[in-house]
């Protein structure tokens, strides 16, 4: 089995957005994009693998010629979202093309994180992560590039938080904002405390874009702009509940063992809005407590 069969590639149907806009679902795991411009056909992502990144690009591969040049963009370092890099630079590149991403993302290609990651998870699934190799982006920016793209312009742009070296795109000519990673649902997750203030920056920021269309890699393609909004208010809310709390008395760092959602007030079904009854992935439960424990964190330090 590989990665391809693990989690297949396949374009979703497209739900009234802009045509030259392509959202790829790879398995449940990941939406990555194919923007289609006068000039180029962009990938937005290279997924988790070269085979998955293989299957993107074929389904790119029709609107090729004409003169139209392969791009490849990073929005951040993650695995689901650059591990095919290198089906795009090396030596061995099959189709070599730039692979364009922040300065941060390219640094974080180096790190012993990102090598033990890919050891850790090459020896859990060697059958979908096997023969991927780290492989940083080629061309970098630091905080804005736009690639003019004839009929399309794409504005690449920071948006810190769930990670530092994370951007976002717009495309002002149809109204298309692509978020990445920097809101999802049911709400994106900060790096750290340090870093949560910044994700709400950057959500704000998304926000005031009033874009008509917006894509996630981590949420339904008809979430739409409302998504935005329903993130912002979650950690509002977040934020209003730490506060309350620490002024009767909880602390900035509870113990491990502490019941945070109950020290606060903010259960997951709050969180939510949904029934006491109704269960949960436990994903949403841990995420919920660790916010809860960045957002105290964060609170104490200010």
């Amino acid at each position: 089995m590989t990665a391809a069969d693990k989690y297949p590639v396949s374009l979703a149907p497209n739900e009234g957005w802009d045509e030259r806009i392509l959202v790829c679902h790879c398995g449940n795991m990941v939406d990555n994009y194919i923007v289609v411009s006068d000039r180029y056909v962009v990938l937005v992502d290279t997924m988790i693998s070269p085979q998955t990144a293989m299957v993107m690009l074929e389904l790119a591969g029709q609107y090729a010629g004409n003169g139209r040049q392969l791009l490849v963009i990073n929005t951040h370092a993650d695995y689901d979202h650059c591990w095919g890099n290198q089906l795009f630079v090396g030596h061995k590149a099959a189709y070599p093309a730039p692979i364009i991403a922040m300065r941060r993302c390219a640094e974080r290609f180096y790190t012993p994180e990102a090598h033990e990651v890919l050891i850790r998870m090459q020896h859990e699934a060697p059958e979908v992560y096997g023969d991927v190799v780290l492989v940083p982006p080629t061309i970098l920016f630091d905080d804005h590039l736009t690639i003019e793209g004839g009929d399309l312009t794409l504005r690449l742009f920071a948006t810190p938080g769930h990670q530092t070296d994370h951007i976002s795109i717009v495309i002002p000519e149809i109204s298309t904002l692509l978020a990445g990673d920097a809101a999802e649902l049911p709400f994106p997750f900060a790096l750290s405390s340090m870093t949560l203030a910044q994700m709400r920056a950057s959500l704000a920021q998304l926000a005031a874009f009033n874009a008509t269309t917006v894509l996630y890699c981590h949420a339904p393609v008809t979430a739409g702009p409302e998504l935005l909004q329903q993130n912002i208010a979650y950690f509002n809310l977040l934020e209003q509940h730490c506060r309350d709390a620490m002024d009767l008395g909880v602390p900035a760092q509870p113990t491990a063992n502490d019941d945070v959602a109950a020290l606060v007030g903010f259960s997951t079904a709050e969180a939510f809005g949904i029934d006491k009854g109704q269960t949960l992935p436990n994903s949403y439960v841990r995420g919920h407590n660790e916010q809860i424990r960045m957002m105290l964190a964060y609170l104490g330090r200010a």
